[in-house]
């Protein structure tokens, strides 16, 4: 990627925070413009520098990772959030998800594999471990999936529209979605703010959300 792209590193431990800014500093592209400590201090300084992504971690004092993101999310729908977690954290990831976040790397996967997110993310992408996106898809599943039929985005959506609502809820950023239908990025782009606004919700990840819980789209296809 040409672009730098600019991150806050949100994580309690000073060991872990300090280690993880050191390492994204030797990474070509990457750039950390800020640390916190906490969830409250996360919120300011999201809020004050507006990173590209902010790396967030789940368990924190004061404001944990969950609340944080919500905390962002409502007063910036456009911030790009990845989670820092692990196997055991299956509760908090789904929140996190319905928090407005959108993509999870696991602790254990630090390295290489974080720098892939952070790119992914970068793109517009929703970076998944597999095995998370396996559980969210079986909360999903489990959760409460009635909706009014006037409520459906099939009835809100035109036949293009809901083309590309399939595509987003599979992860494909707007150079994917042109490429894939053959139409321009520009074109997607106005689609996209349609699909958007007629839906009723802030940003990409809500929309798949939305998708999944309809039973409009499914991560396997």
């Amino acid at each position: 990627m040409t672009d730098t792209i600019h991150i806050l590193v949100v994580e309690d431990q000073t060991i872990v925070r300090e280690g993880l800014c050191a390492m994204l500093a030797t990474k070509p592209g990457l750039r950390v413009i800020g640390t916190a400590a906490d969830g409250e201090e996360a919120v300011r300084q999201a809020l004050a520098l507006r990173p590209d992504v902010i790396v967030m971690d789940l368990i924190m004092p004061r404001m944990d990772g969950i609340q944080a993101t919500r905390a962002i999310t409502a007063q910036w729908p456009a911030a790009r959030i990845l989670i820092l977690t692990s196997y055991s954290d299956d509760a908090q990831i789904f929140e996190a998800i319905y928090a407005g976040a959108l993509g999870f790397v696991l602790k254990q996967d630090l390295g290489q594999k974080l720098v892939e997110a952070l790119e992914q993310l970068h793109a517009g992408q929703s970076p998944l471990n597999p095995a998370v996106a396996l559980r969210l898809m079986r909360s999903l599943a489990s959760r409460d999936t009635t909706a009014p039929r006037e409520a459906t985005l099939e009835t809100l959506l035109t036949e293009r529209e809901m083309d590309i609502a399939r595509l987003i809820a599979r992860g494909y950023d707007n150079q994917n979605i042109a490429d894939a239908l053959n139409i321009s990025v520009r074109t997607v782009g106005t689609h996209v703010s349609n699909i958007l606004r007629k839906a009723r919700v802030a940003n990409r990840t809500q929309l798949a959300r939305l998708m999944l819980r309809q039973g409009l789209a499914s991560l396997y296809e």
